[in-house]
């Protein structure tokens, strides 16, 4: 079994698109861990404000099938992958950690850069696994968070019922 480490975003009818992503995630994945829900400003383009939050499985799944699916959620739920890179989207769904997986698998390379960029990622992955190590920095995910520039992206909690 292995722990998939995954963050959720959208800013399009973000409070649905985030439900049913966690639903279409628990059927084919079981139970899940998921970190308090964050809005965040865009960061790359002007866009409306994000949710996202992380989510934490333990699977049997390969890293390919686990992809492949995810893809397929963000498409049920209206991903435009022909839209630019830095835009508004109705679901965004990344693997962040596969286990102890590092380097390029499948075309991710793990772990995920964003986690060092993006306080959107490192906030709610450091709720849930303050003590973790990241990989490539030998930091726990608490350190990294302390050491964050917290300026840079402005993030804060939300109320967010399942």
């Amino acid at each position: 079994m292995t722990e998939l480490v995954l963050s959720l975003g959208s800013n399009i009818d973000a409070d649905r698109n985030i439900r049913c992503a966690l639903d279409l995630l628990e059927d084919i994945f079981g139970g899940l861990e998921m970190s308090s829900v964050y809005e965040s400003e865009s960061v790359g383009f002007l866009g409306d404000n994000f949710l996202n939050l992380v989510a934490i499985f333990v699977t049997e799944f390969d890293l390919a099938f686990v992809n492949k699916t995810l893809k397929s959620i963000e498409d049920r739920l209206g991903r435009d992958r022909s839209a630019e890179k830095f835009s508004s989207r109705p679901i965004d769904i990344d693997i962040l950690i596969f286990g102890d997986s590092t380097g390029e698998e499948c075309g991710i390379e793990l772990p995920r850069a964003e986690i060092l960029q993006n306080a959107f990622v490192l906030r709610p992955l450091t709720e849930l696994r303050p003590s973790a190590i990241h990989s490539h920095t030998g930091q726990s995910f608490s350190d990294l968070w302390s050491a964050y520039d917290h300026s840079l992206q402005n993030l804060w909690p939300i109320n967010f019922a399942r």
